[in-house]
């Protein structure tokens, strides 16, 4: 008699992360744009000019160090606080009036939350903008908020991710990061985490471990579960 071969096994799927950690701007949500119109707005006032590569230096930053960068080098003669406050304001302004979610990042939320994936948003914006974000976004979508006026060492320290995970109550190293900056990327890398980067207004970076994606669009939950189990993911093709 013919021998009778076993069947192949079925291919695993790999586990879902224990949360993913979401950046907000530039990642979820479009709105760099948003801070560079405040920061030239405010620069323009104090006589200055702010090109759009000085802009660039800023993405990803904790709102003090780019406040400072504006009073170094925009001329904005205001104390630190205060530049802050008016770039803040005037950014959740202009939030109220639209929220540009970036494409593919409401449907990603979703199949996170039908999957019974919690998110968190670890972000360098403060409380009262990520709250404006959150708020205009599918009902509890996030189950905690960490934001750069809750923590003491922002982006590039590790400590906004790894507050996050102990947060949620989850092991940080079963997480993953989404973000578009390098300086997001960094503090989450640092955190042990498995990162996606995401292209928006500064380029991703080539860097060994680092998944890449052309926009939220390309990406699902699978994804995201490939990533977490150790597998390196490009979709910027």
């Amino acid at each position: 008699m013919p021998e009778t071969l076993a069947p192949a096994p079925a291919p695993t799927t790999p586990a879902l992360p224990a949360a993913v950690l979401w950046d907000m701007d530039g990642t979820l949500v479009d709105t760099e744009p948003y801070w560079i119109a405040a920061e030239q707005e405010l620069v323009a006032e104090h006589g200055g000019t702010w090109s759009h590569e000085q802009a660039l230096q800023l993405v990803g930053n904790a709102l003090t160090v780019s406040a400072r960068i504006l009073r170094d080098q925009g001329g904005v003669d205001l104390p630190l606080d205060v530049i802050v406050d008016r770039l803040l304001g005037r950014v959740v302004e202009q939030v109220r009036q639209e929220v540009p979610w970036q494409p593919g990042a409401l449907e990603l939320l979703t199949g996170l939350a039908e999957a019974g994936v919690p998110c968190a948003l670890v972000t360098m914006s403060y409380t009262a903008l990520a709250e404006e974000v959150v708020s205009r976004g599918p009902a509890g979508a996030f189950v905690t908020l960490v934001t750069g006026d809750q923590v003491t060492r922002g982006k590039p320290d590790p400590e906004p991710y790894l507050t996050a995970a102990e947060r949620l109550g989850v092991d940080v190293g079963s997480c993953v990061a989404i973000e578009d900056s390098p300086t997001g990327i960094a503090s989450a890398r640092a955190a042990g985490i498995a990162t996606l980067g995401v292209e928006a207004v500064v380029p991703v970076p080539h860097l060994e471990g680092l998944s890449r994606a052309a926009s939220l669009a390309k990406v699902d939950v699978a994804t995201l579960a490939r990533i977490g189990a150790g597998e390196v993911v490009d979709l910027t093709l």
